[in-house]
């Protein structure tokens, strides 16, 4: 796929997720312009936004016709291959993540996907590659479980029964 195939695609694809986002503001009920004493209604933002987003869509598709941008007129390969490798083994890792999420819980499956993101697809040292297995998982629970309270998925019961010492040393000492 040219540049000049991707322009007009996307073009096409923002104006019918804007015309789509509008029928369903529409379409639920919500109001659009103002409520008397109470300020705009609940459906003002997301309609007036996809109108805007909608026609910036067809002043895409109008320049595009009309040839006037760069992108309008390229035909060089809108992804080169090593590039679209990077994003389909990135877009799988990540799949694989979610999926073990899941199964072995969040920080293990996040151990797991940064020494396969860091060490094979970045290539990056063991010393750095070991900062993040162990730093990632050490900053997401910090930040989640303890800072902002929101438990994350521990996976199955065993491996759920198997962090819990985690918490009963943290609330017991902390």
């Amino acid at each position: 796929m040219t540049v000049r195939t991707a322009e007009l695609l996307m073009g096409f694809a923002t104006l019918l997720v804007s015309l789509g986002l509008m029928w369903n503001v529409y379409s639920d009920g919500l109001r659009i312009g103002w409520v008397e004493g109470r300020g705009p209604g609940a459906g003002m933002w997301p309609f007036w936004l996809s109108l805007g987003m909608a026609l910036a869509s067809v002043a895409t598709i109008i320049r595009w016709f009309q040839g006037k941008t760069p992108e309008s007129r390229s035909t060089e390969p809108y992804i080169a291959p090593e590039t679209l490798f990077l994003v389909t083994v990135s877009a799988l890792s990540i799949l694989v993540l979610l999926v073990l999420m899941n199964i072995i819980g969040t920080y293990l499956s996040l151990m797991i996907f940064m020494f396969f993101y860091v060490r094979f697809l970045g290539q990056h040292t063991w010393g750095m590659t070991m900062a993040f297995v162990l730093g990632a998982p050490i900053f997401v629970y910090l930040l989640f479980e303890v800072a902002l309270t929101k438990y994350l998925p521990k996976g199955w019961p065993i491996f759920e029964e198997g962090f819990l010492w985690i918490d009963n040393f943290r609330w017991e000492y902390f």
